[in-house]
């Protein structure tokens, strides 16, 4: 075996450091099982003066990107810096070139996708980027090799280790509040928490995942998105005393109509199924194929070695793409599907529960009822803790299936009612049928 394969890294903060630690550690073993040597080259950092805890020799280090993409000995170019502007010229100068990508880099593949894909293609070279989504969890290759014989009819996701393991403190008492400072201080999440916590992140993988599984490149604007910034404590204590967790689940649903809806939002889901015990930073995906039917992909969707897992898993599959010297086997994207359209959260179709703070007199469920009955909608259950006539309490209704058209008209007419004391609280329930 004489053969190496020199990788150029742009980037080596958190997860860069985790690829280079790992495929020191594990670089015999990748060795044997692809035929070739593995060798990072050259590396692009911030900082030549950064203290590191991984050691490369300091003539491989440069604060120029452009540098590593355009040396002549790099192979593979690795971009792991982030963000949509700088690494967006990283992968399509590198592609350009004729040199494979591979990136973890899930908001530059969301709002960007399309132009990437068509860089490959153009170029000959290819994209990888299993480490975009769910860390350590090859759920990419899943759907794009495994699943391949099968339509998938429905995909739910916990994508947000961040949000799942807030979630999970509130679920143990801990105040919204309380529990994102936790996970700032245990490095979960980033001292502005906005992009986890307000579901974008976690939207920007479930639109990759949907375009995968359904061949058509899903906007991020498409994607219907709210983020768990609304649940409280209290939501998460009613909701398990009906049976309920409530978990910031991605949802991939097909419709006899045609429309697919991609949506991410925080929902109630029996306390049976299997999603509902996927807890602290772990991400769980569910497909549904229609041959195959419900599988499960469960691990840590985050972190260092999680996603420096799934970086070596794109490196290999880039290396043995230049060992036998075609991408044909496993493109970036192949669109196959030309009629393909999100349907709008509009036209969804949900159960719902419903926290209202009301004062507690008579006659006010009588009339939150007659709103909901205007607009079609049944009531399944109702919940109201014992208060003091004249104050406040909550009101817990679960709904029956209606459209979100209907519940938004609905929201509207109730909160305007005198004896609503504030912004009504709806989350959706997902029973995956």
């Amino acid at each position: 075996m004489t053969q190496t394969v020199n990788i150029g890294l742009i980037g080596a903060g958190t997860v860069g450091g985790g690829v280079v630690q790992a495929l020191k550690r594990n670089q015999a073993l990748m060795a044997s099982r692809l035929g070739l040597r593995l060798r990072v080259t050259r590396v692009a950092v911030r900082s030549l003066r950064k203290k590191r805890d991984f050691k490369v020799h300091p003539s491989a280090l440069t604060t120029d990107w452009r540098a590593v993409v355009n040396d002549p000995k790099v192979d593979l170019v690795v971009e792991l810096i982030g963000g949509t502007t700088t690494a967006k010229d990283v992968v399509l100068t590198a592609l350009r070139a004729g040199k494979p990508v591979v990136t973890a880099n899930k908001a530059l593949l969301a709002f960007h996708g399309e132009k990437l894909f068509a860089a490959a293609e153009k170029s000959g070279a290819n994209l990888y980027y299993e480490a975009s989504v769910a860390g350590g969890v090859p759920i990419i290759k899943v759907i794009r090799e495994a699943l391949v014989g099968n339509r998938v009819t429905h995909l739910y996701g916990i994508l947000n280790g961040t949000c799942n393991f807030i979630l999970t403190k509130m679920n143990e008492g801990m105040e919204f509040d309380a529990a994102v400072k936790l996970a700032q201080q245990q490095g979960y999440a980033e001292a502005d928490p906005t992009l986890d916590v307000g579901g974008h992140d976690a939207a920007h993988k479930v639109g990759i995942l949907a375009s995968l599984a359904h061949g058509f490149w899903v906007k991020p604007k498409q994607v219907y998105t709210e983020g768990i910034d609304h649940v409280a404590p209290l939501d998460l204590e009613f909701a398990d005393s009906l049976g309920y967790a409530i978990k910031l689940l991605g949802i991939v649903k097909t419709s006899k109509s045609g429309p697919v809806q991609v949506s991410m939002y925080p929902a109630l889901i029996p306390d049976d199924h299997v999603l509902a015990n996927v807890s602290d930073v772990y991400n769980g995906i569910l497909v549904r194929g229609d041959v195959v039917g419900d599988t499960l992909h469960y691990g840590q969707g985050a972190g260092r070695d999680a996603t420096a897992s799934a970086v070596l898993s794109d490196i290999g599959d880039a290396v043995l793409d230049l060992k036998h010297g075609s991408t044909d086997r496993l493109k970036a994207f192949i669109p196959h599907e030309s009629n393909g359209s999100v349907r709008p959260i509009e036209e969804t179709t949900s159960c719902y529960y419903l926290r209202l703070s009301v004062l507690d007199r008579p006659g006010v469920l009588a009339k939150v009822s007659a709103v909901l009955a205007k607009n079609k909608i049944g009531i399944s259950s109702v919940i109201q803790p014992e208060g003091h006539e004249g104050s406040s309490v909550p009101l817990i209704l679960m709904l029956h299936y209606a459209k979100n058209a209907a519940m938004q008209k609905a929201l509207k007419e109730i909160s305007k009612l005198s004896a609503v004391k504030a912004k009504p609280v709806m989350i959706r329930v997902e029973n995956f049928a």
